[in-house]
């Protein structure tokens, strides 16, 4: 209703008519009358408005932490000897103790050299000069010992001591060769892979 001893005019906005004091109060459907702003019902309240806000932050963290996880590294050099180099999409590097190596490297020796890797499950590799080693895939829960390692010998030797992947399910270890595919052989076992086949100890 019309404030007494104000002159107004009237607005009409899609369809809705309002009478409006000539001092700028004013009153329209869906809104509460107070000086110079409109204030819609249907406004974010800040408090909820900075809820949003730290759910979203809270979002991209998870994202991250999981990136973070699929990221883990498959195991760590424990010794080397000569020249041996670590490959991987984002680069090659000169191992070195305490280097870690992550699933899809590819690790390579050279003449008289060697180098030692235990995995996270403490499987441990032993490769010898003039070996290729490509690390295909390689996963493992600590807690459920549940997991996978498939790993290639593509030349020279590789001596193998299984660690607690192979001992909850061997049927999740595979390792192979350019011409077949080698199952756990017991506990400890060496693959040797030269330029016309392969032998297993």
């Amino acid at each position: 209703m019309p404030l007494c001893g104000q002159a107004h005019r009237v607005i009409e906005r899609g369809g809705i008519r309002s009478r409006v004091p000539q001092n700028g109060h004013y009153r329209m459907p869906g809104a509460a009358l107070f000086r110079g702003t409109l204030r819609l019902r249907h406004q974010v309240p800040p408090m909820r408005l900075q809820a949003i806000q730290y759910a979203l932050i809270l979002a991209c963290g998870c994202g991250t932490a999981c990136n973070a996880l699929a990221a883990d590294p498959a195991g760590v050099v424990k010794t080397v000897k000569g020249a041996v180099q670590i490959e991987r999409s984002g680069g090659n590097s000169g191992a070195a103790i305490g280097s870690e190596v992550y699933g899809s490297d590819r690790i390579v020796t050279g003449a008289q050299s060697s180098v030692g890797i235990t995995l996270r499950d403490n499987t441990q590799l032993s490769a010898g000069a003039n070996t290729i080693l490509e690390l295909n895939k390689f996963a493992f829960d600590t807690t459920t010992h549940d997991g996978v390692l498939d790993a290639t010998v593509k030349r020279g030797s590789l001596a193998v001591i299984s660690g607690k992947l192979a001992k909850a399910n061997p049927d999740a270890v595979r390792f192979s060769t350019p011409t077949t595919t080698l199952g756990v052989r017991g506990t400890e076992f060496i693959i040797e892979v030269g330029e016309k086949g392969e032998g297993g100890h």
